[in-house]
């Protein structure tokens, strides 16, 4: 597959938009001009959505032209927040705590809240050719974004400054870096294109390569309850470690539908989001999948943990609950 057709998130009809030019530079230190203020929609829920995540008892959705939406009743119903200091694409949304959260998109924007995702300004501004892709925080002072083309920069201040790094050498070093997670006191990975993982055992200041048995894209990835990790990605591959992600192993998953978001329940089910509708449950820690296509076959970016017998989702056609089988 072609860089060109690589998933950035979930963007227009196809889930895939032309990835913007290479970074040459490092981001500028002097402070982001002002930016112009997302849209007010009365369908914002609706918009395309690429990430969510929980604020405490709340859910935060962010998507396409700086739209982010809100809901406080485990995503039943969605307001759009009142302000969002940008009109670029946001792709992904993390929450140190119930107030404090940053989210990334297109232009290489950091968006920070510091009151549940009601208001958000522009923390950072990496570069207009930059296309950040995923965003995560260790704790309050420690975050990672990484993008398109090998693009990563880092925080140690809770993100008043960044530093750019290099996560790859040689023909790993633009590789797409599409979602960065961790394992609990353990690893810390970003999943990459053409079967590439990158694993650091030091929070990020070096890093590995890890070859998968699988040589295509992997879009996202995650921490499994006893220490194991699941990586997932393009044509339906996922892929189970049990050591730390050293070792990989393709997982059956039923689909060749892409697979975009993912997370475990706390009764230890798994749940993969994707194309077409697509979604896929596990019973038995990742080692198999059941898989079932929604009847709106609505492309899913991600997806979170609603109510008890019911998931967050979250893509192409907005904000949705999905309602898991019974045991």
């Amino acid at each position: 597959m072609t860089r060109a057709n690589l998933r950035i998130a979930v963007a227009c009809a196809t889930l895939a938009v032309t990835l913007a030019a290479r970074a040459e530079s490092a981001p500028a230190p002097t402070p982001p001009p002002p930016a112009a203020a997302s849209f007010k929609a009365a369908l914002a829920a609706k918009a395309p959505l690429l990430g969510v995540a929980r604020a405490g008892p709340r859910w935060v959705a962010v998507g396409d032209f700086g739209v982010v939406v809100l809901s406080d009743d485990d995503g039943r119903t969605w307001r759009q927040a009142a302000s969002v200091a940008t009109r670029s694409m946001l792709t992904a949304v993390t929450f140190v705590d119930a107030r404090t959260g940053f989210a990334v998109g297109h232009g290489g924007v950091v968006m920070q809240t510091a009151d549940g995702g009601e208001t958000w300004t522009r923390n950072h501004a990496a570069g207009a050719d930059v296309v950040l892709l995923s965003v995560w925080f260790e704790n309050a002072d420690h975050g990672i974004a990484v993008g398109a083309f090998g693009f990563a920069m880092a925080t140690t201040d809770g993100g008043r400054t960044w530093k750019t790094f290099a996560v790859g050498e040689g023909d790993d070093h633009d590789r797409h870096l599409n979602a960065v997670f961790a394992l609990p006191a353990g690893p810390l990975f970003i999943a990459a294109e053409a079967g590439t993982l990158f694993r650091s055992t030091d929070a990020g200041r070096t890093w590995a390569v890890v070859r998968l048995p699988y040589n295509g894209s992997v879009w996202g990835g995650m921490a499994l309850s006893g220490g194991g990790a699941l990586v997932f990605g393009m044509r339906g591959h996922a892929l189970r470690s049990t050591d730390q992600g050293r070792t990989w192993a393709d997982v059956p998953t039923g689909t060749d539908q892409s697979w975009s978001g993912g997370l475990e329940l706390a009764d230890g089910t798994i749940v993969l989001v994707g194309l077409g509708g697509a979604v896929a449950t596990s019973a038995d820690g990742g080692r198999s999948f059941n898989t079932m296509i929604r009847p709106d076959r609505q492309a899913l970016s991600a997806v979170g943990a609603g109510a008890p017998g019911q998931l967050v989702v979250v893509g192409l056609a907005g904000a949705a609950l999905h309602r898991l089988p019974a045991p």
